[in-house]
């Protein structure tokens, strides 16, 4: 893993750069003016940028989303989520017709076209786990307690983010939700980073590639997996599990996964 100072300095050897949201394009409450005026950059150059997110939600909700932090219309044409490749999946009935929402209010847009099939733990043929409810956002024996008894079904992660930070306060994702449920004998889909299906509605064979992400577990692992370059943003996810070069270096190891290059945030 090589240190980037900038990414004017690598960026004419690529032609496609998939790039994460939350924790690189934002933190939950305002934008990174740095990493704006990267894709800006990349975007007068000529590039296809993809914003690719593990967001629970539509994708058309994460568009208004980032609307509403000010980002400008112009940058937000290629927006994918994980919630995007589920509600594809849960509309043809692929897990079942009968479902159980595990998660917030704010994720409902993820079932819409099908809401009348949303019913109780105890009727459904699979779990959509799209978060924690409002609350019980830190009690994960609350949702040991509610699951134990229903691990023959399927779980169905639609964000395989365990934690991501809002502003500075740390929050639990699904993700932590469906490691819970695995622990307990369940077994558990995920639709989202680091998986290939989602990569392969990127980005086409033949295009040069590069992924930009903060999470070492999704982004840079989903880099991996498809076998392309990548840039790990060292300032976000991960940001308390090191205090110098040498320990952020390490972090590769820990994980088992490979970073092309590191930043600590997105800068042309």
């Amino acid at each position: 893993m090589k240190k980037l100072d900038h990414l004017a300095e690598i960026y004419n050897s690529y032609d496609t750069f998939i790039i994460d949201l939350w924790g690189v394009m934002h933190d939950g409450i305002k934008l990174n003016s740095k990493a704006i005026e990267a894709v800006d950059k990349l975007i007068k150059n000529k590039k296809k940028v993809v914003f690719l997110s593990n967001a629970p939600r539509p994708s058309n909700e994460v568009k208004k989303f980032l609307s509403k932090l000010k980002m400008e219309d112009r940058y937000l044409k290629n927006i994918l989520t994980s919630g995007e490749a589920a509600m594809r999946a849960l509309q043809d009935h692929k897990y079942g017709k009968f479902f159980y929402h595990l998660g917030p209010e704010r994720d409902n847009s993820v079932f819409y076209k099908i809401k009348e099939n949303k019913t109780s733990l105890e009727k459904c043929n699979f779990i959509l786990c799209t978060g924690l409810f409002d609350n019980y956002e830190d009690d994960l024996k609350h949702y040991k307690d509610l699951l134990k008894n229903h691990i023959d079904k399927k779980l169905i992660c639609t964000n395989p983010d365990l934690t991501v930070h809002r502003g500075d306060v740390e929050e639990y994702c699904a993700g932590s939700i469906a490691n819970l449920f695995k622990s307990i004998g369940g077994e558990v889909v995920y639709f989202g980073k680091p998986y290939k299906e989602i990569y392969k509605m990127c980005f086409e064979d033949g295009e040069k590639t590069i992924a930009i992400g903060d999470n070492l577990n999704t982004d840079i692992r989903g880099a991996n997996n498809m076998h392309i370059d990548s840039i790990f943003i060292s300032n976000g996810v991960h940001r308390a599990e090191f205090k110098n070069e040498n320990e952020l270096l390490a972090l590769s190891s820990k994980y088992k996964v490979k970073a092309s290059y590191y930043q600590p945030q997105l800068i042309w």
